[in-house]
């Protein structure tokens, strides 16, 4: 007979104290803390464990007697069920607070460092409808909400196109409005929808690998350009033709309009095709009368307008005169590289994805400017003594590498290069103070300015200053 799992426990009038990482808050019970989504501090709840460790336990709030003062309304109806935006219920002075405290907290505890003051965040001009870039799926599988269960809501289709619910893999969240990017995406994602159950298109079912609309992604630049993909499972050309036509007829404002046939069995397109059906095969964005070329598989920071901001910094903080030989590492497809290139001598990016160094190149021609080398490959591999003598040693180095920090071998080969200054770009405060902690011996930390990408989340960009020790 199987052993009865015994039940979590419940607490009952819980103060949640404090903002945990992952957009989760924090409470005591019993001396243990306790993660809990969808709550903020000061607000008094009863709390359903869901988890339980030696050391910590997760629950999630089954009952609120009393709502915090800090406590706003979510905008979005889909708030708490499709795991996006989680820190909505928190006006935006609070979250760049917790942002700002956040920054504080990694590079004091896990870096361990000497730290100048810690100058206040960036905030963003804009809370919603900030991003430039959504992905969609199609699914077979929609999620029902508790509230819908409850009611015995029954649906003519089990179709949706929307998010994925976290820790459902096959599960989709039917969105009818996002607030995170224009209303343009939220029409298309709409009417897509709409025609795809009038003429009986299939959903993708993620499980069985069947289905023939798999996802959708929209891209915008803040000069109105707009990018439609469609992601088919698999070629039906008359249907696909007919789709994209009325999404064409539907939506004149669309600059590019493409679409790609994958039938692999995950969603990435780093690897297929992509077939432009009408428009361009490009989008621009612009920024200090540069102008960024935009495909549908290149990186571009999804909130433009504070991509200017962090950009703007991270050329303040490199503090070049025109003479510098400046490194740029992670570049991407060469957005800093070519944003700072006109205050340098020259500027060399290096970056693993051949598409994106390909990218950065199209960018430097596109903008006339001739001081600038790409180099595509790992970078621990490239960033090598050979590469840096052959090329000479910067005198500043840029780097803004993923959320997993920088490889302890492109620490030792900075750290080799020997630069006057670095300038670190990061995504996870984290793993940028154990690399700070790697480069203190020969580096001070002389400023540290977060700025916010990403509001209604958890996730903060910041910027370091690094000088030589003398």
């Amino acid at each position: 007979m199987a052993k009865n799992k015994k039940p979590h426990p419940i607490f009952e009038h819980i103060t949640i104290t404090d903002i945990a990482a992952e957009g989760k808050a924090i409470a005591r019970v019993n001396d243990l803390i306790v993660f809990v989504p969808f709550v903020v501090p000061g607000d008094v709840v009863d709390l359903q464990v869901t988890r339980k460790k030696s050391n910590f336990m997760e629950a999630r709030p089954i009952h609120f007697h009393t709502y915090s003062e800090q406590r706003t309304e979510a905008v979005c109806k889909h708030y708490g069920i499709c795991g996006g935006c989680k820190w909505q219920i928190l006006p935006y002075s609070e979250q760049i607070r917790y942002k700002q405290k956040q920054v504080v907290d990694n590079l004091t505890r896990i870096g361990k460092i000497e730290l100048p003051d810690i100058s206040p965040i960036i905030g963003s001009a804009n809370t919603e409808f900030y991003r430039n870039k959504l992905e969609f799926t199609f699914s077979n599988k929609r999620w029902r909400t508790n509230e819908e269960i409850g009611e015995g809501k029954v649906f003519e289709t089990m179709n949706a196109v929307g998010f994925h619910i976290p820790g459902q893999f096959d599960k989709v969240l039917d969105i009818d409005k996002c607030w995170l990017q224009t209303e343009d995406s939220n029409a298309i994602r709409n009417e897509v929808r709409r025609y795809a159950l009038e003429h009986d298109l299939s959903f993708f079912d993620l499980r069985n690998q069947v289905g023939f609309l798999r996802t959708m992604m929209v891209r915008t630049t803040s000069t109105g350009e707009l990018m439609i993909i469609m992601i088919f499972y698999y070629e039906d050309k008359a249907a696909q033709d007919a789709l994209l036509q009325h999404i064409a007829d539907k939506f004149p404002q669309i600059t590019s309009l493409l679409y790609v046939i994958n039938s692999k069995a995950n969603d990435t397109i780093t690897d297929q095709e992509v077939l432009v059906f009408k428009g361009n095969e490009c989008i621009y964005e612009e920024m200090e009368g540069l102008k960024f070329k935009i495909g549908p598989k290149s990186f571009y920071q999804t909130n433009s307008n504070q991509a200017y901001e962090l950009y703007k910094v991270t050329r303040h903080l490199a503090q070049l005169t025109g003479n510098e030989l400046v490194y740029d590492l992670y570049t991407g497809t060469g957005t800093i590289a070519n944003f700072v290139a006109h205050q340098a001598k020259q500027v060399i990016g290096i970056e693993y994805v051949p598409e994106a160094i390909a990218d950065a190149k199209v960018n430097s021609k596109l903008n006339n400017i001739e001081n600038t080398l790409f180099y595509a490959g790992d970078m621990k591999d490239i960033l090598n003594a050979a590469f840096i003598e052959e090329h000479g040693k910067p005198d500043v180095i840029i780097t803004d590498p993923p959320r997993a920090g920088m490889h302890e071998d492109v620490i030792n080969a900075i750290l080799f290069a020997a630069p006057e200054r670095i300038v670190y770009v990061s995504c996870n405060p984290a793993t940028q103070a154990r690399d700070l902690s790697l480069l203190d011996g020969k580096y001070k930390v002389a400023v540290v300015q977060p700025v916010d990408m990403f509001p209604h989340t958890h996730h903060v960009e910041n910027v370091v200053l690094l000088q030589k020790r003398v």
